[in-house]
């Protein structure tokens, strides 16, 4: 403990004395440029508070306390106190501060000025985050585990930073007239409104309101994906189908498409002048109708898009699930489907429970694919952003829709835990596992085969048409052959000074490479983290906790992107228009997809793995390394490919934080769209499609199978014909 208090003492002293507190003087963001501009002691806290701006100076006192001697126990509790006294004074200076004044309007107008915290505020903050942590353990918390007790305050201090903070932001204007003024009856009179909960529809009216919509349709999106999901990696795993390899791509194609070009497929294919609707047409006299539009079209591109998350996370689960068991069941004469029913099914029910919630929060945030096909059947996801950016602005009803999409998140997140209960599904412990998996039952494994089969054909057809439409002049009208499309995005010409990228596309392309490399292994590593602290430790608040990394995920892409701006573009944290903002935003975004599958997966891993490589003096860390992570390479896979491919293909939560410098795909194929090329729009999603294909497949080189001892049926024997005697 006292080496890493002198350790973290250090730092923050040499931050103060030798580093830029302010972000104005980098010249750019710590992101970008921090490390050229590291030491500037003219514009440290300590200059900085010598020349005028004295509060700075105020984050030295807590380190005084540091050096004060006492016993182990005393010194704990002073270096916990001066941590938590030195995060106080550098977030509440920073907050009461702002570039216009005192931020808080009891302090009166005017004051003093300061802009955004850079790298020496953030070394500081590091700093004594570390020493609260450091003090913490020191008292005993979590077993007196210092990588615990910090992973915990680290976690707790970036969701309430960028989770907490923006979101409290936006909904605090729900409260707020267009004024800002504090209007209480206005929020209420804009939460009770008929068009959120009317039931007309039931009684004969013409639709029910936004949020039944949006809640029928999440719930069979949930159902869908998670019964899809789980018939894909039945085959997968558990059958001897002779095309595995590629029913295991068409399972995870869909998450590699930007979500508007499934949904201009689907109107390619159903839509009046469609594929299909045409040949029903011409050959049966079916007259083409608008079906597409609205809750079954909506629910099949949700369906397809929102399926690979199941099937990663179910992947996961039913591979983890142990031979013995259903060896002993068949042993004790039990027919194979009363095995599956009463042994295998309820093992699955975490990983069942985690895909089905995945499915429904994401349905619920959506807002591409209902703006595409969504037609008169409005959601909540549309209705905030036509809040937000339609020609009506109404920032607080925005809010107000917000807090009844959280309601609904909240639900989904109670009924998850209450139908998981507080029952054990530990299948992997630290024995060798000598079972053989025993064949599907013949109604489940056709059951699989009947449901992912069809499915995979439709998705086949899906993407045959979407390569097909990027080498035409223009689908529907000019079915000629050219490659004009690519050249446009991504030619590539030779000059005096070597190869020059000229197409339009490849500064957007680069970009969103550059972010998704650096978002995919920080989004894994975190949301994985969470999950081993989830399932392994026991802290107050874990339950709020948990539902704190779910939050962002359930906010609408549009109302995350508007906080961020929000909170972001002011002291203390100044970081609109840079990299950045769009790393932070699809971390804390796509975070959840890692801590559910993490949480799945350790569910099935006995904790007498994780109390043994402790008795044996590893320290957490070690055992994490060493144990926890070869048997964790599904949920590491699943987090790490969601998040590199989210970050490739959001469109909703990044339009808004999106510059000149850092312009995303996504934001060039919407640009495309709106402008008419459709050509152009699609063959710069086929190629994001190779390009994200290769990307998984190196993944998966890259992070390997999960290799658990288990026994593999040998071949059959051979009799030996013995010679007479």
């Amino acid at each position: 403990m006292h080496r890493r208090v002198l350790i973290c003492g250090a730092i923050a002293l040499a931050a103060l004395v030798l580093c830029p507190w302010y972000m104005e003087q980098l010249g750019g963001t710590p992101f970008d440029n921090a490390f050229l501009r590291l030491v500037n002691p003219a514009h440290s806290a300590l200059a900085l508070g010598l020349g005028g701006r004295f509060w700075l100076l105020l984050t030295l006192l807590p380190l005084l306390l540091i050096i004060k001697p006492g016993s182990d126990q005393a010194k704990a509790r002073l270096v916990a106190l001066a941590g938590a006294l030195g995060l106080a004074l550098v977030l509440g200076q920073g907050f009461l501060i702002g570039l216009k004044g005192w931020n808080l309007s009891l302090l009166g107008a005017g004051g003093p000025t300061q802009g955004g915290i850079g790298t020496g505020g953030f070394l500081v903050l590091s700093a004594f985050l570390m020493l609260l942590a450091t003090g913490l353990a020191g008292q005993g918390w979590c077993r007196g585990d210092f990588f615990v007790v910090s992973s915990i305050a680290w976690i707790i201090f970036l969701i309430g930073l960028f989770v907490f903070w923006p979101v409290l932001t936006i909904l605090a204007s729900a409260f707020q007239d267009n004024a800002g003024i504090f209007s209480p009856n206005l929020f209420f009179e804009k939460i009770t409104d008929a068009s959120i909960w009317g039931l007309g529809c039931l009684g004969g009216g013409t639709a029910c309101g936004v949020a039944w919509n949006t809640v029928f349709l999440g719930v069979l999106v949930g159902l869908s994906s998670t019964i899809l999901g789980l018939a894909f990696a039945l085959i997968a795993l558990r059958t001897k189908f002779p095309m595995k390899g590629s029913l295991k791509l068409l399972a995870i194609l869909p998450i590699i498409t930007p979500p508007f070009v499934i949904g201009l497929a689907l109107i390619l294919i159903f839509g009046r002048s469609g594929a299909v609707s045409s040949l029903l047409w011409q050959w049966f006299g079916i007259p083409p109708t608008r079906w597409i539009y609205g809750l079954p079209g909506v629910f099949i591109a949700q369906t397809l898009a929102f399926t690979p998350a199941a099937y990663l996370v179910m992947l996961g689960v039913v591979g983890g699930i142990s031979p013995t068991l259903e060896e002993a069941a068949q042993t004790l004469r039990a027919k194979p489907f009363t095995i599956f029913s009463t042994l295998t099914w309820p093992l699955m029910r975490p990983g069942l429970a985690n895909s089905f919630l995945l499915g429904f929060v994401e349905s619920l945030a959506d807002f591409g694919n209902p703006l595409v096909l969504g037609g008169n059947f409005e959601v909540l996801s549309t209705k905030i952003f036509f809040a937000v950016v339609g020609a009506a602005t109404d920032q607080g009803r925005a809010a107000v829709l917000s807090i009844v999409l959280l309601g609904f998140t909240l639900a989904g997140f109670a009924i998850q835990q209450l139908w998981v209960g507080k029952k054990v599904y530990t299948t992997i412990s630290g024995k060798g596992d000598a079972g053989l998996q025993i064949p599907l039952p013949r109604r489940v494994e056709w059951g699989s085969y009947l449901i992912a089969l069809p499915w995979g054909l439709f998705t086949i057809a899906i993407y045959i048409l979407i390569f097909y439409a990027s080498v035409v002049k223009t689908i529907g009208r000019d079915y000629s052959f050219t490659l004009q499309h690519y050249f446009t995005a991504f030619n590539i010409e030779s000059g005096p000074n070597g190869w020059l990228f000229s197409g339009s596309a490849w500064p957007s392309f680069f970009a969103t490479v550059k972010i998704a490399a650096i978002a995919a292994p920080l989004t894994a590593g975190i949301g994985l983290l969470t999950a081993y602290l989830l399932t392994r430790q026991t802290f107050a608040g874990k339950r709020s906790f948990e539902f704190g990394t779910l939050l962002s995920f359930a906010i609408p892409g549009t109302v995350v992107g508007v906080s961020y701006i929000l909170a972001y573009n002011v002291p203390p944290i100044e970081i609109t228009g840079t990299m950045l903002i769009l790393v932070l935003c699809f971390i804390f975004r796509n975070m959840p997809v890692g801590v559910r599958a993490g949480v799945a997966s350790l569910s099935q891993i006995d904790k007498s793995l994780d109390e043994a490589s402790l008795t044996l003096g590893a320290r957490s860390f070690t055992t994490i390394r060493k144990i926890m992570l070869p048997l964790l390479k599904p949920a590491i896979l699943a987090s790490l490919v969601y998040a590199f491919v989210r970050a490739m293909t959001a469109v909703s939560a990044v339009i808004f934080l999106v510059s000149a410098e850092y312009n995303l795909a996504t934001i060039y194929i919407v640009g495309r769209v709106e402008a008419g090329e459709h050509g152009l729009a699609i063959a710069y999603s086929s190629a994001l499609i190779v390009v994200m294909g290769l990307a998984i497949f190196c993944i998966n080189l890259i992070i390997g199978e999960r290799k658990i001892g288990r026994r593999t049926a040998g071949p059959a024997p051979v009799a030996v014909p013995v010679p007479a005697t």
